[in-house]
């Protein structure tokens, strides 16, 4: 898919819950974005790059998409910006302007699998929320949902067969193994099973050695991904990524 340049400005901010906020941009220019993008994402550029100097730009998930705005939610931590990105978003006004770069594919589950398991945490609602509001209506699982506050357990509308846990972490990146003890108490039926996960890094390392190395699930009943590393930048953390996935000698998600 094609990526191009795009200038928006900000159409709306507000908390949606104490520890996400959203943003909508907007903009003619959205008119030749691709459509049936949500779930998908694009770069928004902080500080354009200079000679010498790279671009600042941060990812992140289309929640919704309209002909010419995007919703977009950003994680706080304890209430609090984490980083360049959610400093920006808490900090907007109407009729900013801001630059994206996008957009990137959508990650769905695959269709028609009899059970699925479905494990994210706050860097990851935007992209599980848009891809279970797009399964079908007869999808049966569990998604296991991390969050910091109870507040934070948002409206999801998923499939009637699909089972939200919601699991409170006051602390993200701490305890990682919340997400994958959640899926191994679930009992699993004898058909089909398709898994999605995408977490802080150590959390996702967890994840993989259930749904991969114990269950064996594989593509394309399987997606398992890294949204962010604690302590380190998205940059650091792509590098940390690169070679997670060098050692396990799989393409990088």
């Amino acid at each position: 898919m094609v990526q191009a340049f795009y200038n928006l400005k900000v159409a709306s901010s507000k908390r949606v819950s104490p520890s996400m906020h959203q943003i909508t941009l907007a903009g003619e220019a959205l008119r030749d974005f691709p459509q049936g993008q949500e779930g998908g994402y694009f770069k928004l550029i902080l500080e354009p790059g200079s000679e010498g100097k790279k671009a600042l730009m941060r990812t992140y998930t289309i929640r919704r998409q309209r002909e010419t705005e995007l919703d977009v939610l950003f994680a706080l931590h304890g209430g609090q910006a984490a980083g360049p990105a959610t400093g920006w978003a808490l900090e907007a006004d109407l009729g900013d302007s801001m630059t994206i770069r996008g957009p990137g594919p959508a990650k769905p589950p695959p269709e028609n699998c009899g059970f699925y398991l479905i494990a994210g945490d706050m860097s990851a609602l935007p992209a599980v929320t848009a891809n279970l509001e797009a399964m079908h209506r007869d999808a049966k699982g569990v998604a296991a949902l991390e969050i910091q506050n109870e507040e934070d357990a948002i409206a999801i509308d998923a499939p009637d067969g699909i089972e939200l846990r919601w699991i409170v972490n006051p602390e993200p990146g701490h305890h990682p193994e919340l997400l994958a003890n959640a899926l191994r108490e679930i009992e699993l039926p004898d058909c089909e099973i398709a898994g999605w996960a995408a977490c802080e890094f150590e959390g996702m390392k967890l994840l993989r050695a259930y749904l991969r190395d114990e269950l064996g699930l594989a593509s394309p009943n399987l997606y398992i991904s890294s949204y962010w590393k604690l302590g380190l930048t998205e940059t650091q953390h792509k590098v940390v990524k690169r070679e997670d996935a060098d050692e396990q000698e799989v393409p990088i998600q």
